[in-house]
C-alpha cells in the first residue's frame, strides 16, 4: 500500500511537470513566430515556475538536508 502512495505521488508529479513543459513549449513557439528574443519565454508565468524550480529546489533541498 505504501509504495502505491510513491507511485501516485512520482505520477502526479510527471503530470505537472508535463503540463508546465508544454505550457511552456507553447510560449516559446508563440514568441518565435513574433520574432521575440528567446529569453522572453522565461517572463511568463511557465517560465518563472520553471527558474524557480531550476534555482531554488537545489537550495531548499541542500538547505533542508545539511
Amino acid at each position: 500500500m505504501e509504495n502505491l502512495v510513491i507511485l501516485m505521488k512520482m505520477i502526479a508529479c510527471l503530470i505537472g511537470g508535463i503540463a508546465v513543459g508544454n505550457w511552456f513549449l507553447t510560449r516559446v513557439k508563440r514568441g518565435h513566430q513574433r520574432g521575440d528574443p528567446w529569453y522572453k519565454a522565461y517572463y511568463s508565468p511557465p517560465g518563472l515556475i520553471i527558474l524557480l524550480a531550476v534555482f531554488l529546489l537545489p537550495l531548499f533541498l541542500w538547505y533542508t538536508q545539511g
